[in-house]
């Protein structure tokens, strides 16, 4: 070949190149950004008095914090590692208002409530605990103390949550109690040196009766994902005193043998009586990074004509929708005053306790009770992941919190709010019969979504809102299981998942408040199911057939309403008004419970009383101001005289007809860890959810009247007068993409202390 030849090849090869380039961009530009405002006429506007329910902003919470620490007579300390025996303001949270005020503000043009704060200080110098009302915000001028208003007694010092302080201290204490004189046994065993260590968890509760604090704490190798890396090591520590000069070691365990003391391991170690664990060092089979190269993207979404959505402050507009939210750093997620074309349906509906119970041989497992308010629901709310956690186009909200720490903290984008097409039509039919038509709709809702990560644990928390005027409160689980070391007897209480590892078997119990407005604060509980009735024939007497019959009940009574988990409940359950629909039926709304948990607590035992809530899959009381929460930030850790036993809400059994009701529902799942546990559970199958479904409230389906609808009759498939869809090619639009960040670790743990001036709010 000659170099001409050459040549030409080569300038026709880039003449190819260069013609195909702008090919694509002409193409391309033919296709318009997708608009960034929503075509989407809103009605209404967003209802400023929503601001009430918002969560204390960060100049609020210092306002607070400097208020509370400026009263010389409270000798309060805001250092985030402030010693248990000192005075520490611990939690500062927004106080929801009356609700009688603020139905009086929202819908009569009565006084705007008092907007105020609950400071909770933990005394080390008085051995108690105390809650105060601060306000009015902005620019508190007054407190009072309210905690035997709300608790009828006071609180215990040792019914507090562990702190950074005392976390920072246990730490200490174990490098220098344990692993230093341990250091022999736990380098042949484990490979600890002063570069690698063992990181500990905690069992709860602290020990088996009220004023105790020992914590038997399980020690896992130093390797992300530790949890279902157990060694074998376990501890009980007695840190009873808010003086940590008088901690002590009161037990171990090693490879299954009980031990009384640090020095009664090390002589029969020496002695050759102890079956020795040999360090082997292990792949870390936990690590989530991922094992295949990425290929491309998964299917993405975005809004062709702009969200149908509006997030301003702290309330959201959606179609017919509309409600306000806030983040609890106890209790986690929650809404208010969810209306439905303009009507109230819902007062509050929110988070309230998410509870663990755990089998095992071993201690640190073996009475293991998980309360997580009692940690913080919401405090573990992080930066959620764009194109991830949730998606990429969806709208996120940042969050602050004040709970143990020195100034309030910011939590990006760790709330998210999208519409989200489910991939399933919400109704549909084809008409094959006598006519030919197709009728249907996109069952695309919106979601409003937190997750919160506490401890090995991650909890998906979504509250979904359908144009069928239906809401939807679901949680899912993720993240790592719980594990413990492989000794004699403990595959009864779970599977092997890797080398010495035993997944425990353990429940999920997920409790919801709602509260429910059905046209007004006046409603009736009633219950509806079938029977098989012997009915004879109308037109043949003679003959009998088994008919399925409509059976219908209202309950009277806060007892009659505590449906317990074991006992048949009927299957259809009301919260209605006396008012009736065009056909003569009261109008109402139906909690229907999806859930697949495991056997609640027996009441025989004296840690039920701080979970009792769990025995009922739904109970109705009456509406309380002073029964907000159905658990409490002491509940863990003082499980057996709890400050909020749930039960007493139903022992006085109050009448609950043509009340102001609330639904206190109980969901979760049974989790037997199995080996695809390994590295993490999955979403799928795991959790439940309430599902609140109008029944009888409208004359037929609200969403007939949404322009999400597709009807298409012979000879109309191309017209897009009822079919959207006929038209989505000429609607086609390339979407605008914000720029990928994450800033999740700004609001992470940190156990040693910084110095540094003065703290202000931290971002």
């Amino acid at each position: 070949m000659t170099s001409l030849v050459k040549w030409i090849l080569i300038l026709f090869g880039l003449i190819s190149v260069i013609a195909n380039i702008v090919i694509v961009c002409l193409y391309s530009g033919r296709l318009p950004k997708c608009s960034s405002k929503p075509h989407h006429v809103f009605k209404g506007k967003h209802n400023e008095r929503s601001a009430m329910f918002a969560d204390l902003s960060a100049e609020e919470y210092l306002q607070v914090r400097d208020y509370m620490s400026n009263q010389k007579d409270l000798n309060i300390s805001v250092n985030a590692f402030t010693k248990p025996s000192g005075n520490f303001l611990f939690l500062i949270d927004l106080l929801l208002p009356m609700k009688a005020d603020a139905l009086g503000y929202l819908d009569n043009n009565k006084p705007k409530p008092v907007r105020e704060a609950t400071a909770v200080v933990f005394y080390g110098t008085l051995g108690h605990i105390k809650e105060y009302v601060v306000g009015p915000l902005p620019n508190p001028i007054y407190h009072r103390d309210v905690t035997v208003k709300r608790y009828k007694e006071e609180l215990p010092i040792n019914a507090r949550t562990v702190t950074i302080g005392e976390y920072a201290l246990i730490f200490k204490f174990i490098n220098e109690e344990v692993f230093t004189k341990l250091g022999k046994i736990v380098k042949e065993s484990f490979d600890v040196s002063k570069e690698k260590t063992l990181n500990g968890f905690e069992g709860m509760p602290r020990g088996v009766k009220s004023g105790e604090r020992q914590t038997w704490i399980s020690f896992f190798r130093d390797l992300s994902g530790m949890y279902i890396h157990p060694v074998g090591l376990e501890v009980l520590i007695n840190h009873e005193s808010t003086n940590a000069s008088l901690w002590s070691v009161k037990r171990l365990l090693y490879n299954g043998q009980y031990f009384d003391s640090v020095e009664d391991l090390i002589k029969q170690y020496d002695a050759g009586t102890v079956t020795k664990i040999v360090y082997k060092p292990v792949q870390n089979y936990a690590s989530l990074k991922p094992r295949s190269k990425p290929t491309g993207l998964s299917p993405q979404q975005f809004y062709a004509q702009g969200k149908r959505f509006s997030v301003k402050n702290n309330h959201v507009m959606y179609l017919e929708w509309s409600f306000a939210f806030g983040l609890s750093s106890l209790t986690g997620m929650r809404v208010f005053d969810i209306r439905f074309k303009g009507e109230r349906i819902v007062y509050e509906l929110s988070v309230q306790e998410a509870m663990s119970v755990y089998g095992s041989i071993t201690p640190g497992m073996i009475l293991t009770k998980f309360l997580d308010s009692s940690i913080g629901i919401g405090r573990f709310a992080h930066e959620l992941v764009r194109g991830v956690d949730c998606p990429y186009a969806a709208t996120y909200i940042d969050t602050f919190r004040y709970i143990d720490v020195s100034a309030p903290h910011r939590f990006r984008n760790s709330i998210c709010i999208f519409e989200h097409n489910t991939g399933r039509p919400l109704r549909r039919h084809f008409s094959d019969f006598f006519s030919n038509s197709y009728g249907g709709m996109v069952n695309s809702a919106l979601v409003f979504r937190t997750i919160t990560a506490i401890g090995n644990y991650d909890y998906l928390w979504d509250f979904i809102f359908y144009q069928s005027g239906s809401v939807e409160a679901k949680v899912h689980a993720t993240g790592y299981i719980s594990s413990s070391f492989n000794v004699d007897g403990n595959l009864k209480y779970g599977h092997q998942v890797a080398e010495n590892t035993i997944g425990n078997i353990h429940t999920h119990f997920i409790n919801f408040k709602v509260d429910l407005d059905v046209l007004g604060v006046e409603n009736v509980f009633q219950t509806k199911d079938m029977k098989f009735m012997n009915v004879s024939l109308p037109w043949m007497p003679e003959r009998y057939a088994m008919v399925p019959q409509l059976v219908e009940a209202q309950l009277k009574t806060e007892k009659e309403a505590a449906l317990r988990y074991d006992t048949k409940t009927p299957r259809y359950l009301h919260i209605a008004s006396n008012r009736t629909n065009r056909w003569g039926h009261q109008r109402s709304y139906r909690l229907q419970v999806v859930s697949f948990t495991g056997d609640s607590l027996p009441e025989t035992e004296p840690e039920e009383k701080s979970m009792s809530w769990a025995r009922y899959k739904v109970a109705i009381t009456k509406h309380k101001d002073s029964e907000q929460t159905s658990s409490s930030l002491y509940s863990q850790n003082n499980m057996w005289t709890p400050a909020v036993d749930f039960s007493k809400y139903i022992e006085d059994d109050e009448s609950i007809e043509n009340q102001d009701l609330v639904a206190w529902v109980t969901t979760g799942f049974l989790h037997i860890p199995h080996a695809e546990d390994i590295p993490n559970t999955v979403t799928v199958g795991n959790g439940g959810g309430v599902i609140l479904r109008p029944h009888n409230y409208f004359d037929e389906d609200p969403s007939i009247h949404s322009p999400d609808g597709v009807y298409i009759s012979p000879g109309s498939e191309g017209n897009c007068e009822n079919n959207k869809m006929a038209c989505l090619t000429e609607d086609s639009c390339t979407p605008i993409i914000e720029p990928f960040t994450y800033n999740g670790f700004e609001g992470t743990m940190k156990f040693e202390e910084r110095r540094k001036k003065r703290p202000q709010s931290q971002s």
